[in-house]
């Protein structure tokens, strides 16, 4: 009668754990499919954000060297840049004055250099708030 007594309890006990370890792989699926449908507009928005100001740094950078070795204003290449860029240089063109080399035709334009570091910085801002977004936990 003992005998049969454990048998019952080591059953139940073997159902129980069974049952706790289904549990325990239900909520793991539960995790893995919750962080799969965050992970893909997550993944879109960052690549999207560094894509973006990757093209707009190659634009200033662009348009940084083209100032410093005094390229032509009236080339076609060179005014596509320039009028690409405009809108994002603007917020710092007149921050500081400008060093000229050559009698004024050669421009280490530090403006361009601080807006280049001043988009790779929001960049990374915006990115920490995408993160921060998907990831939050309340």
């Amino acid at each position: 009668m003992a005998h049969d007594r454990q048998d019952d309890t080591n059953i139940e006990r073997r159902q129980e754990l069974q049952h706790d370890e289904e549990a325990f792989r239900l909520r793991q699926e539960e995790k893995r499919l919750r962080s799969a449908r965050l992970n893909t507009p997550f993944i879109w928005i960052l690549n999207t954000i560094f894509w973006l100001v990757g093209a707009l740094e190659i634009l200033l950078g662009i348009r940084f060297l083209l100032r410093l070795f005094a390229a032509n204003p009236q080339n076609e290449f060179a005014r596509l840049i320039n009028n690409l860029s405009a809108p994002f240089v603007a917020p710092f063109s007149t921050l500081f004055i400008s060093p000229t080399f050559g009698g004024g035709a050669y421009i280490f334009d530090v403006n361009i250099a601080i807006a280049i570091v001043a988009y790779a910085l929001l960049s990374y801002l915006a990115a920490s708030l995408v993160k921060f977004i998907f990831y939050h936990e309340s």
